[in-house]
């Protein structure tokens, strides 16, 4: 068996040995699952994916946990509208029904969190109310009622969350079930009730999947591996597929960390729990998986009878359909960054990708792959060879058009190929993909205005140092995009202190890198926490241990006032205190500037204002078919005039 080679669960056929998991996405319409909903899942479908399970929808009114998180009773007709968008690709199309219970939000619900015990959630300090029979009855009934509406939807079936947020999972664990009734003494009392309510709700030839958290990382008192798999082998009877988690309230980072982690990292605990199912239902892999070769030996090896692949295919949708054509190089690759797909947060963004921009916007965004206007093909120069010219290059000559490329370094890849091994396969890809579409490529070459003028011009030119709001009175400063790109002379001698002003990844990671190098190394920033910004890709709370094993000194709440020979002088921002540190060097990781040196009506990424990664390819898509539209237009006037 390999990814591509189908599979049945509960008697019905997967195209494809890829999942497409539950996953938070912000595209609800108030509770209810929208339109956008129905198109982000049926490119995943169109795409290969075996079988979609959709964002979790909450069975009780009481579950709340964030602002658009979907409730089951109102998810009746965007079930549908999933449903028939991704029918005529026949992937399984499952609904993720669950109660987050303890790890919900009262915010929006103003009523109190339901739990197994009174015990406070460890990231909230909220103590929830303990579940008495009355709701135990209607949480099993809600469960049974959101199966049946969505079979009643055309759904293939459901999959019930017992995963980190999880209320059942809470009736698991030793750390939050503190009962001594029947359902603390056993513990499996309220997931055997669930499960079967829901399949007798289900009705005949339908699918019933399981979450389930065989780890908390909390052998103290939480659900180990050896107990997951008593918990299986009871539960395996009454469903026809199993997903293996792992991870608690005790490790939020844990279910989906960044690339700090090693991909597919559930692999041994996988392997473990299928061996305790014994083959008597499939198992599937979990765990940042995003290499299908990763995913192929997994499947080969016995570890799993699917591999869950989500981040993947937020990358790529088409991932499967590349496997299958034998071009798995053309894959758009996941960097596990968390930058734009960790949407569970108080802002609402909508899921999306740093390298697929149009991910959770199919229904507003165009497709650069759609055929493009009936005209002449066009010469354009792109200027500027980092992701924002890459991608503007790739759109431009995907659709038909021939493109020139300079860049005025020797590499493409721009900042981003400075930014760490991790990034690296990006600009691989996106390098890859304009050459295998014809671009013409230059560098080491600097564009003049003059060489502009009369030709039809892309400019992403990147940025140039930004203001320094501190007085440089002697000692060295080196910029942060100098120093991991090579072009700064070497640091001298002695301790080094790395001026974070902007709290995201670079200041971190700079400071990791010098410590590993055995270098005194201390950081500054003017937060309470270090790399603050961190707390959207959930490596917040494990960057500051890092850093911390590593010996890197924090200097918190603090601005740089001055540097000079032999130190740098900080001020507490409350207190106004003031301290001198030793250092030989500062690196300073702060805001950069557009490089305006060259003018044109089309510009993207850091030449209109350095962001991320995500900003740029997006900005780099739409220049190039903003500039397509308008050259079409003024095609159309000029032959117009001319008749």
């Amino acid at each position: 068996m390999n990814l591509t080679t189908p599979v049945t669960l509960g008697g019905r056929t997967a195209p494809s040995r890829v999942v497409f998991g539950p996953h938070e996405t912000n595209l609800a319409d108030r509770r209810a699952m929208s339109d956008r909903h129905a198109a982000y899942y049926r490119e995943r479908a169109a795409g290969g994916a075996g079988v979609i399970v959709t964002e979790t929808a909450s069975v009780h009114p009481s579950d709340w946990p964030y602002e658009r998180a979907p409730l089951a009773a109102d998810c009746g007709p965007g079930w549908a509208a999933t449903a028939a968008a991704c029918a005529p690709h026949g992937t399984l199309v499952l609904a993720s029904l669950g109660h987050a219970g303890s790890q919900g939000s009262s915010a929006h619900s103003q009523s109190a969190l339901w739990a197994p015990s009174r015990v406070a959630d460890v990231a909230s300090r909220e103590l929830p109310m303990e579940l008495e029979e009355t709701e135990l009855a209607q949480l099993v009934d809600g469960f049974a009622a959101a199966a049946a509406l969505a079979a009643r939807s055309g759904l293939d079936g459901v999959e019930i969350e017992a995963g980190q947020y999880s209320l059942l999972r809470q009736f698991l664990s030793g750390l939050t079930n503190l009962r001594t009734d029947a359902y603390g003494t056993d513990r499996l009392r309220l997931p055997r009730q669930v499960l079967g309510a829901v399949r007798a709700a289900l009705g005949e030839g339908r699918v019933l999947g399981l979450r389930l958290s065989c780890d908390e990382l909390a052998p103290w008192a939480g659900v180990t591996p050896e107990q997951a798999v008593e918990h299986v082998r009871a539960l395996a009877p009454l469903l026809d597929y199993l997903v293996v988690v792992r991870g608690s309230a005790m490790g939020t980072s844990a279910t989906r960390p960044d690339f700090h982690t090693p991909p597919g990292f559930n692999t041994e605990l996988c392997r473990t729990v299928r061996a305790a199912a014994e083959g008597t239902l499939p198992v599937v892999l979990q765990g940042s998986v995003t290499d299908p070769g990763q995913a192929g030996a997994a499947l080969a090896d016995g570890v799993c009878d699917l591999v869950e692949m989500t981040r993947a295919q937020i990358a790529e949708p088409a991932l499967v359909n590349l496997v299958r054509a034998g071009t798995p190089e053309r894959i758009r690759p996941c960097v596990l960054c968390n930058q734009k797909c960790r949407v569970r947060d108080n802002r609402n963004p909508v899921v999306s990708c740093a390298v697929e921009p149009r991910s959770g916007h199919e229904t507003e965004d165009p497709d650069p792959a759609a055929p493009r206007p009936a005209a002449d093909p066009l010469d354009v120069l792109v200027v500027g060879g980092g992701p924002a010219g890459l991608e503007a290059a790739r759109v431009l000559a995907g659709r038909g058009h021939r493109v020139e490329l300079a860049e005025r370094t020797p590499r493409l890849g721009g900042t981003l190929r400075m930014s760490g091994a991790r990034w690296q396969p990006v600009t691989d890809w996106l390098e890859a993909e304009v050459r295998r579409l014809g671009v013409t490529v230059r560098t080491g070459t600097e564009v003049t205005q003059d060489e502009l003028r009369g030709r039809r011009a892309l400019l992403a030119t990147g940025s140039l140092p930004g203001p320094r709001p501190y007085a440089h009175e002697g000692g060295e400063v080196v910029e942060a995009a100098d120093l991991l790109a090579g072009r700064a002379a070497p640091l001298p001698d002695g301790p080094v202190l790395v001026h974070d002003p902007l709290g995201d990844a670079t200041g971190t990671a700079v400071a990791e890198h010098l410590a590993a190098e055995g270098r005194e190394t201390a950081i500054v920033t003017q937060d309470q926490v270090v790399g603050t910004q961190l707390a959207l890709t959930g490596d917040l709370a494990d960057a500051n241990t890092r850093l911390q094993r590593a010996g890197v000194r924090l200097v918190k709440r603090s601005v740089l006032r001055a540097v000079h020979s032999g130190g740098a002088l900080v001020e507490d921002v409350l207190t106004g205190a003031e301290t001198k540190i030793p250092c030989a060097a500062v690196v300073h990781c702060g805001h950069r500037l557009p490089d305006q040196t060259l003018t044109g009506p089309f510009a993207a990424g850091d030449r209109v204002a350095p962001r991320t990664v995500h900003e740029a390819v997006l900005e780099g898509r739409r220049a190039a078919l903003a500039l397509e539209v308008l050259e079409a237009v003024g095609e159309r006037r000029e032959g117009a005039e001319t008749r």
